[in-house]
């Protein structure tokens, strides 16, 4: 069993990565901005108030956790790597062993065969720009740091929605996993299944992984 705290517990991956780690006997500790909005976790998951790109919020948990998740949003281009950058800072002062850190960015950050971003394609959307490069950031940052050891988790560029948990998944690196139709797709209840799989068996130490269908 390990002791895990999950940023971003009230969002839409955030519930489902609580879930699937409390259903598996791990001590969770969910952490949401505002905890009278936050849904109902299951019995025995401790709800606190804070915000992964605050040291005071991350320091105050990570002391006694064996992996930080980051399932967290916010706006801006700098959010993700104030994150990334305030989890490994938090992180490497610590006693050793440190926390693991397992953060869940974005799928934009992925490539093409040709090893083109899909955020830097003529066709990405203009909407989703910032956000993607802001995750982005934060991947460059991890790629660059010390001192914390980390894992960054891709979804599909485009089909990642809530669904089934099927308990399948596959996994890659730096580019998406396709099934046979050449589609890279996955439920939010089966990615939540690849990081707690991460969390209890670690195969992408400081690096990125993603998974599909």
């Amino acid at each position: 069993m390990s002791k895990v705290v999950v940023f971003g517990a009230a969002g839409r991956a955030g519930q489902r990565i609580v879930a699937e780690a409390a259903a598996r006997g791990h001590e969770v500790t969910a952490v949401v901005r505002r905890p009278e909005t936050a849904p109902a976790f299951a019995d025995g998951v401790a709800v606190v108030t804070g915000d992964a790109a605050s040291a005071e919020s991350v320091g105050a948990v990570a002391k006694d956790a064996d992996v930080l998740v980051v399932a967290a949003g916010g706006p801006g281009r700098e959010f993700y790597r104030t994150v990334a950058a305030t989890l490994v800072g938090v992180a490497a002062a610590l006693p050793q062993p440190a926390p693991r850190i397992v953060h869940l960015g974005g799928g934009a950050t992925l490539t093409t065969p040709d090893g083109t971003r899909f955020l830097d394609l003529p066709s990405f959307p203009a909407a989703y720009f910032e956000a993607a490069s802001a995750q982005a950031d934060a991947l460059d940052f991890y790629r660059t740091s010390s001192g914390a050891s980390w894992t960054y988790v891709s979804p599909p560029p485009l089909h990642f929605a809530p669904g089934e948990r099927t308990g399948t998944y596959r996994t890659g690196l730096d580019q998406p996993v396709t099934g046979s139709d050449g589609q890279a797709r996955i439920s939010y209840e089966d990615l939540a299944v690849a990081i707690v799989d991460e969390i209890e068996q670690p195969k992408f130490l400081n690096t990125r992984f993603t998974a599909g269908y």
